[in-house]
């Protein structure tokens, strides 16, 4: 869909993002998406879920036009969602756009786009034994 014919929702001010860092948008249903903004200025969505373990990629280590995974350093390309080989895999993205220094987020995917994905639970698992 192109950028004239989307819906546009403002989440934030390009400057409430810190350069080489992020901060996350929470969505009625489903994670939180996270916005981040590199060294040349550059603002990109990702779901706040490395494709890996499920990492917050908002915690990250931001360079480039990437992003480090905080869990286990994975490196995930902004522009794309991907990992960087030799890891594969993607993390859903979402349409950015910033006029006057205010960054929007596309409505229809902030509603939608993978919201059945979840966080994986960390610990032992446990099973339930009928009664």
């Amino acid at each position: 869909m192109s950028a004239a014919h989307r819906a546009w929702t403002p989440v934030c001010r390009v400057d409430d993002i810190p350069v080489l860092g992020a901060r996350t948008v929470r969505r009625p249903a489903g994670l939180d998406v996270a916005v981040f903004r590199n060294a040349d200025g550059g603002v990109f969505a990702l779901l706040d879920r490395c494709p890996h373990k499920g990492g917050p990629l908002s915690q990250g280590i931001v360079f480039d036009n990437r992003v480090a995974c905080p869990l286990h350093n994975w490196t995930i390309g902004l522009d794309s969602g991907c990992a960087q080989a030799p890891d594969e895999g993607c993390t859903p993205r979402f349409a950015v756009q910033v006029v006057d220094g205010v960054v929007h987020l596309d409505a229809h995917e902030l509603a939608s786009l993978a919201t059945d994905l979840t966080r994986p639970l960390a610990g032992p698992q446990t099973r339930r034994v009928a009664a």
